[in-house]
């Protein structure tokens, strides 16, 4: 009896089971499709954006899946999903340097950051959204994430450089101390804009920790540098090292100043043997121009990535980092992609 009875309620259920289709979605009341369903990521799946120029340093943007092979630890991985969609979802920390180091032109880097927080935070598309951290003695969120661009160019207006550099800790407050989106780092995607000259003298967390805490949170970092023409700074190489590791690049808008004037260098004067004067309005548009370049630089490579997704085929995951390495089936051009990723949680 017991077992007939068994062998009956199995059968139902299985009837049951069967019956059973998932719904098919309607559209709402006002007519509108379905929204698509939300972006589905493997736990264990890497995500790699990646940026292809020519010799030229032009955006290579028609490539296909095909054109693209990527190494995880030396070994050739397939390749899950890929995209180059123009203006993908984007969540952007702007880190701002308010140390002393920036007084000498101030205001034509307040400017190029008002310019890149209008460019790349448009105010009229949810799809972007920015916060701002601004760091001399300590870091400081001065303006927590949202996709108005307004309250942070108030911000931006109002800063005024003194006291030290304290990056490596606004890098870490960028990766833990503010409010998220839904969706990151997937979409939107997690990009840090520094401008300032890579100098720390007032930070508690070293330059390795910032860099694996952004490694871990799938940060690109791009960097403006401060660092003005005939000035050397030997913590340059900290910019240069963050954005190299996490697949971004530094710009040097101070550093072209004079690049299109022939014997700047026989041209002596008091300032020092510069053709162009301090104060001059051809001085002044030559910083000008550099500024732009070195914000469109940056806007247009953050918008014009290809984004890689793969999950490693190698079971050793006993190595806390694993490299990567992205090449291109195409001769002359530079491909950057981060050097690598942390497989387990800090």
């Amino acid at each position: 009896m017991y077992l007939r009875f068994a062998l009956s309620l199995l059968f139902a259920i299985s009837l049951f089971g069967q019956s059973e289709k998932p719904a098919a979605q309607k559209p709402d009341a006002a007519g509108q499709p379905p929204a698509p369903p939300p972006i589905q990521v493997q736990v264990n799946e890497v995500i790699v954006p990646v940026t292809v120029t020519d010799d030229k340093g032009r955006f290579v943007s028609d490539l296909e899946q095909k054109d693209f092979t990527v190494f995880d630890e030396g070994k050739e991985q397939q390749i899950q999903f890929f995209t180059r969609e123009r203006s993908q979802p984007v969540v952007v920390g702007f880190l701002v340097d308010l140390s002393n180091s920036s007084r000498l032109h101030w205001k034509n880097y307040q400017d190029a950051a008002i310019e890149i927080v209008q460019n790349l935070i448009p105010g009229d598309n949810p799809k972007f959204s920015g916060y701002l951290i601004g760091y001399s003695n300590t870091a400081d969120l001065l303006k927590d994430t949202g996709t108005d661009p307004e309250p942070m160019v108030q911000k931006l207006e109002k800063l005024k450089p003194s006291g030290g550099a304290a990056l490596f800790d606004a890098i870490y407050m960028a990766c833990t101390s503010r409010k998220l989106i839904q969706g990151e780092p997937i979409e939107p995607r997690r990009i840090l804009v520094i401008i300032g000259d890579g100098h720390d003298n007032a930070s508690k967390k070293t330059l390795d920790e910032a860099l694996e805490i952004a490694q871990r949170n799938l940060v690109t970092i791009y960097g403006v540098s401060t660092m003005a023409f005939g000035f050397a700074n030997d913590d340059a190489k900290n910019l240069i090292r963050l954005a190299e590791e996490t697949g971004g690049r530094v710009e040097y808008p101070l550093e072209g100043v004079y690049k299109d004037v022939s014997g700047y260098l026989s041209t002596p004067s008091d300032e020092g043997n510069y053709a162009l004067k301090v104060g001059t309005g051809q001085y002044a548009a030559e910083l000008a121009n550099g500024m732009y370049r070195a914000v469109e630089a940056v806007v247009g490579e953050v918008t014009t990535q290809y984004i890689i997704r793969y999950i490693p085929s190698s079971a050793d995951n006993k190595k806390q980092f694993r490299n990567i390495d992205v090449k291109v089936n195409l001769a002359n051009v530079k491909v950057r992609a981060r050097k690598g990723y942390y497989p387990f949680a800090p």
